[in-house]
């Protein structure tokens, strides 16, 4: 939020007669001297995302309660450089000076005094906690998936939320935002409500619920077995590193940022030069190893090519966590799951595989890469269902920060609508309410950015055909650094110079709608099956 709100005396501007050390701190550029402190938080904010990154890679078992203590202390220094009276001082003095600034100047004061205002008024003792309640969470959240055990999650889910709703009503007050969940949103969608999502969501569930039983009846008898077939996970790690490469994703030159690693659950880590992907390898499913890469090497796309002239500045970061998807689900699915480059792409997996599905024809592999059924596993849903899983996990959060359901029936709810929306039976808790990390990550009001970034994708890849109507020609023969460079110039490089729906409507003059996503599935499923 802009402007000088809940600030103590601490963080007014000096007046002449403070002493040497005020009087000095007016001689320097307040600009850059701003600049400069944000800097430091952001390399801070990288070391913590490092020790994190360790924590699910190469962490030991034993180590997780010394990690917490590490990552508090963490969170604590950086909490106190961010509440700093010396940034008030500053963040007050450039905006005294609001009109001597550049558009770009005063995005990164806004971005900076947003941030500075939630600081102040969230107390230290609650930062700590949060950062070292994640870490424990995250470990117990890994061994009651693995033992299906929603009950052994529980209490930590609980302290979980306890501290998630402490930190959205401080958000809550910061921002003027009444809604405790819409806070929370607001943290991954800067100016978005749940009112509005709401929206979205249901024109998305009205026509995509219909959508997905057609495919479905249209591939009934569809034969995918081939899928089951064992690769290697040596042989996997090679077609990851090949794939991640086709994508601009470099992690074996002597000028690579990037790296791949192991983990249980996929995500992305890093800034910059330095933005590590993770993947889970299954023996007897490659596909799943191949789209997860596809997905993890969008995100660092987007990372390694935000505007260098930012770096280090909060203008430099992503938009929201919504554009973030869409430029991973854009390489996942629009490129990754096309026609051309499944077509491309086959005879390099049979190379290096030793000719493993050699006896599938191409348009066969594209309808198997492409099959929509219902399942249980929102990672591994397909295009046409994956929306429902994050409209599933958007309505409960909803309702529990609204209170409407209690912490201990998220099992029955989950459950409940799995049944209602997909059609499918929940089995246990490990392929139901215990399958993401997210929960125990107290990434409330994250999960709404999933299929927000499907619905940016569609207006996106509307304007992409307009302007090269030629990219899935190019893509067919493995040349796919026309659609990835148009989204460095339209969606890469303006960083978080704007708000996620006003960089939508710079890029494709509409306003946020789910009705070209909807088209192109419309589009493409209806060629791949003929429907």
């Amino acid at each position: 939020m802009k402007g000088n709100t809940n600030q103590n005396s601490d963080n007014r501007a000096p007046s002449a007669n403070e002493g040497q050390q005020s009087s000095e701190w007016w001689k320097v550029d307040i600009y850059e001297e701003y600049l400069e402190r944000i800097k430091e938080l952001i390399i801070l904010n990288t070391i913590r995302g490092l020790v994190s990154w360790d924590r699910e890679t190469y962490m030991p078992p034993m180590g997780i309660l010394q990690r917490s203590e590490q990552l508090g202390l963490l969170s604590a220094h950086v909490h106190r450089m961010a509440i700093s009276p010396e940034m008030g001082r500053l963040l007050d003095a450039l905006e005294a000076k609001r009109d001597e600034l550049t558009p770009e100047q005063r995005r990164n004061v806004y971005l900076g005094r947003r941030e500075y205002d939630i600081a102040v008024k969230t107390p230290e003792r609650l930062e700590v906690e949060i950062s070292k309640q994640t870490a424990i969470s995250v470990e117990t959240w890994k061994k009651a998936k693995a033992s299906n055990d929603w009950r052994l999650f529980l209490p930590t889910l609980s302290k979980s939320v306890d501290l998630t709703r402490q930190r959205a009503e401080i958000l809550s007050d910061v921002k003027g935002i009444p809604s405790l969940y819409d806070a929370l949103l607001d943290e991954y969608e800067r100016g978005l409500t749940s009112t509005q999502v709401s929206k979205v969501f249901a024109e998305l569930r009205d026509h995509l619920v219909p959508l997905a039983k057609k495919c479905a009846d249209a591939a009934s008898d569809l034969e995918t077995s081939f899928l089951d077939r064992v690769v290697p996970i040596d042989l996997q790690r090679e077609i990851a590193t090949d794939l991640a490469s086709i994508v601009g994703y470099d992690t074996t030159s002597d000028k690579a940022r990037g790296r791949i690693d192991e983990v249980e659950h996929p995500f992305t880590s890093g800034y910059y030069d330095d933005v590590r992907i993770t993947v889970k390898y299954h023996e007897d499913d490659f596909s799943s190893m191949m789209y997860a890469i596809l997905h993890e090497a969008g995100h660092a796309i987007y990372e390694q090519n935000l505007n260098p002239e930012w770096k280090y500045q909060p203008i430099g970061s992503a938009a929201s966590y919504g554009i973030h998807e869409s430029q991973s689900r854009f390489v996942e699915n629009m490129i990754g799951r096309s026609t051309e480059f499944i077509s491309f792409y086959l005879p390099r997996l049979n190379k290096l595989t030793n000719g493993r599905f050699s006896d599938i024809e191409s348009s066969h592999f594209v309808k198997a890469m492409n099959l929509v059924t219902p399942s249980l596993i929102r990672i591994e849903a397909d295009e046409v269902t994956y929306c429902l899983h994050i409209i599933i996990r958007f309505e409960m959060e909803r309702d529990l920060f609204a209170d409407k359901i209690k912490i201990d029936e998220l099992p029955q709810v989950w459950n409940e609508k799995y049944e209602e929306y997909l059609g499918v039976e929940v089995p246990d808790d490990t392929q139901g309410v215990l399958q993401d990390t997210h929960w125990a990550s107290g990434l409330m009001g994250y999960f709404p950015s999933y299929a927000l970034g499907n619905v940016y994708d569609g207006l996106f890849l509307e304007r992409l055909d307009k302007d090269l109507p030629d990219w899935r020609d190019r893509a067919a023969e493995g040349d796919v650094s026309a659609p990835i460079n148009w989204m460095k110039t339209h969606v890469h490089n303006k960083s978080a110079l704007y708000d996620p729906a006003d960089l939508i409507e710079k890029v494709t003059g509409k306003k946020t709608t789910a009705r070209p996503y909807l088209k192109y599935l419309e589009q493409k499923y209806s060629e791949i099956y003929g429907f």
